[in-house]
């Protein structure tokens, strides 16, 4: 496997100079926590009914990562940007997106909550979100994915997903590649 090639620059970049903010994007997800991402990632939002593996997005082919279950329709397919054009990515969804601004002082990194914990299975690690895939009816090249890849922060009492982009868009990149 080639190594990830990163970013030149850092998250703290992505802070606007008003108040030290950091604009996201909260992007709904089913069994786990919503997602949230810099909003300056999200390339193109735009409608889709059916679950794809690869979304057609100006001339290049995209891998995608569901935020949903094989048996629930999505209705979005939100492409991110990645470290180089072949590491772009789309996350399939459903539901609105929420913007919001973000002061770092406000994000709590925490475990898992325990609502979501039941979805876990409990021979494993109690944070290994992705062992409960199965459960999500997900398509097998996303069943490899573990929950290293994320990390659980709290804002304003609600939880989130901070997803691993880079390690999410470099297994997708290589998976299709092979």
């Amino acid at each position: 496997m080639s190594p990830i090639i990163k970013h030149e620059f850092e998250a703290v970049s992505l802070l606007t100079t008003n108040n030290g903010r950091l604009e996201v994007t909260i992007i709904p997800a089913m069994n786990q926590p919503n997602w949230i991402l810099p909003s300056h990632l999200l390339l193109s939002v735009e409608e889709t009914q059916e679950h794809i593996q690869h979304y057609s997005w100006q001339q290049q082919q995209v891998a995608v990562f569901h935020l949903l279950p094989l048996s629930e329709n999505p209705d979005k397919i939100i492409v991110l940007e990645g470290n180089t054009p072949a590491h772009r990515i789309g996350l399939q969804t459903a539901g609105e997106l929420q913007q919001m601004q973000v002061r770092l002082s406000e994000v709590k990194d925490i475990e898992l909550p325990e609502s979501y914990l039941r979805m876990v299975d409990k021979s494993s690690n109690a944070n290994n979100l992705a062992d409960s895939i199965n459960e999500w009816q997900t398509p097998p090249q996303e069943q490899v994915i573990r929950s290293y890849l994320f990390q659980t922060v709290m804002i304003n009492e609600l939880p989130y997903l901070i997803p691993d982009l880079d390690k999410i868009a470099h297994y997708l990149a290589n998976s299709d590649s092979e």
